[in-house]
């Protein structure tokens, strides 16, 4: 993984003291809280309903059992014991004091963390694929390029205050697991007619009030011309982006306003330009970076399927486990575990201290000292063997961290809502945990199979809930929490699709039915079990959902 040079080192120690100063500022009455918004967004941190909150960068998901130790000891010792894992694969504290955050801060650099860029009008923290370099499907491993999106965007003088928030997803493998369609910009490395490293590129995807499947821009761009072809996007969107009305300043909007072919012009008009003078990105630089990602040493080993199967056979609990939470490595005997943060009944990315401590520990048994957090609010552990994959099985089941659920109905990405949210209508947390509880059965899970269920607090879409086959929204109802219920939704690049509101909302108590009902409609109409939950609604549509869930009412 990458390790921070002098100059990273240099740039978070001065951002640390400088932030300091402004907190103290703050703290003796000489900034307002208007006039120090700008400075702490710049920094991560955030005013929630009930506290402030930091939220902490996790560069592209990667993580170290060091790392992961060091936010164990800062939820321990400046929060309430736990922090919470997001879909931009960075980890939130929703309790610290403002005082306490220039030393979590001077922490977090001891171990090559920031809370940078996690928030305000800049490029935000670069996600990527959690199977990143141990996907067999790749193409390449997407990391090295997102540490070079990472180092070009932080502090660049002409996005430092772009007219809005900025996000940019990067895969590599054939299979979408970074969402990259719904983006400001989503990236696909692809290779060339002569075998040549490249991108695909769209630009306007994203979810808030306005969703949008990002439009492809350009289906090859040359790696060396990554960076230069960037810059012309986003100095379209510097010059023409609104910065009069903060609801139409995204990117997604610019797009539909221009028009996508006139788009697409300006881009490409600004990147010729732009081109004759720009350095292309050196292969030494590449190269440079690409070593930090080089596969860690790893046991020559063969796979053993035999031997596996005889110890599912033996153990149905462990069965169900290594049918959904792991994954298949391109390096023989090995695997990459999710660590579900899901367990029945519990919060969705909740971590607690003490699990994180533990997760460290076999992490360093178990993964050589290597984790990834997740666009689902889990965690990886990339680099497994086979034959020690039920002793890790056990470890975690004794900490509540081995739910076999991944990719199930419980397996819910899920916001914050109105506990800790200002922004939010409605809770998300409590319906998370009641869906969870009705569908505890974990071989009723399994027999129902792929099903994404997202939920938000409010129409910013946190919660993702456009991209969920369900997705569920807390909207204010004269002054009451309710929900509508959204079906349909893919965040997977070649099948990306917004899912539509089935129609009038539910109160808390009749949204689990209401999703029950949508899940019998599913079981009901499915060819068979191998047809999951968004292939049978893309087959028989809306009408017989709404149908079920409105005909009684």
């Amino acid at each position: 993984m990458y390790r921070y040079d002098e100059f990273d080192a240099a740039i978070v120690r001065t951002r640390v003291e400088e932030f300091r100063d402004q907190v103290e500022r703050r703290v003796s009455g000489e900034l307002t809280e208007e006039q120090f918004r700008p400075l702490r967004l710049m920094n991560g941190v955030y005013l929630q309903l009930h506290a402030y909150m930091l939220r902490v960068a996790v560069p592209y998901g990667e993580l170290s059992s060091t790392q992961m130790r060091k936010l164990a000891h800062i939820a321990r010792t400046y929060d309430k014991g736990y922090g919470h894992f997001t879909t931009r694969q960075n980890i939130q504290f929703n309790w610290p004091t403002l005082v306490d955050i220039p030393k979590i801060l001077d922490e977090l650099a001891e171990v090559e963390m920031h809370a940078i860029q996690t928030s305000g009008n800049c490029i935000r923290n670069v996600t990527s694929d959690p199977y990143a370099g141990v996907a067999g499907d790749e193409v390449d491993d997407p990391r090295p390029w997102a540490e070079i999106l990472r180092q070009w965007s932080t502090f660049h003088p002409e996005f430092t205050y772009l007219p809005r928030k900025f996000k940019i997803a990067i895969s590599g493998g054939a299979e979408d697991r970074a969402a990259v369609r719904f983006h400001d910009i989503g990236l696909r490395v692809v290779r060339g007619e002569g075998g040549d490293i490249g991108f695909r590129v769209w630009v306007g995807g994203g979810m808030g009030r306005t969703p949008r499947v990002g439009r492809e821009v350009r289906s090859f761009v040359p790696a060396a011309d990554l960076m230069s072809y960037l810059e012309a996007i986003l100095r379209v969107y510097n010059l023409y982006g609104r910065r009069d009305n903060k609801y139409k300043a995204r990117i997604k909007i610019l797009v539909d306003e221009l028009g996508l072919a006139r788009f697409i012009d300006e881009v490409e008009a600004e990147w010729q330009k732009s081109r004759a003078s720009a350095t292309p990105l050196p292969e030494e630089e590449i190269a440079r970076i690409r070593a930090y990602f080089a596969p860690p040493p790893l046991a020559s080993l063969q796979d053993n399927p035999a031997e596996l199967a005889a110890a599912r056979k033996a153990d149905p609990a462990f069965d169900l486990w290594i049918k959904t939470n792991v994954f298949s490595h391109k390096v023989p005997g090995y695997a990459a575990v999710t660590v579900s943060l899901k367990p029945i009944g519990g919060i969705p990315g909740d971590v607690t201290a003490d699990q994180m401590d533990m997760i460290a520990d076999l992490a360093d048994r178990f993964s050589q000292g290597q984790l990834r957090a997740t666009k689902e609010q889990n965690l990886v552990l990339p680099y497994v063997r086979q034959d020690q994959l039920a002793a890790l099985w056990r470890a975690l089941d004794m900490q509540n961290l081995a739910t076999a659920n991944r990719g199930l109905v419980s397996d819910m990405i899920a916001c914050p809502g109105l506990d800790y949210c200002a922004l939010a209508n409605a809770r998300s947390i409590p319906i998370a945990q009641e869906i969870s509880n009705r569908f505890a059965d974990l071989r009723r899970q399994h027999d129902i199979g792929s099903l994404s269920l997202n939920i938000s607090g409010c129409i910013n879409a946190c919660g993702h809930h456009h991209v969920g086959n369900i997705g569920i929204l807390g909207v204010d109802k004269r002054g009451e929490e309710a929900y509508q219920l959204v079906l349909g939704g893919d965040a997977g690049e070649g099948d990306a699709a917004i899912g539509q509101i089935t129609g009038p909302g539910f109160s808390a108590e009749g949204i689990v039915d209401a999703t029950e009902k949508a899940v019998a409609v599913y079981l009901a109409n499915r060819r068979d079990a191998d047809e999951s939950f968004i292939e049978t609604y893309r087959r028989i549509g809306m009408a017989p959902f709404k149908e079920a869930l409105y005909d009684a009412r």
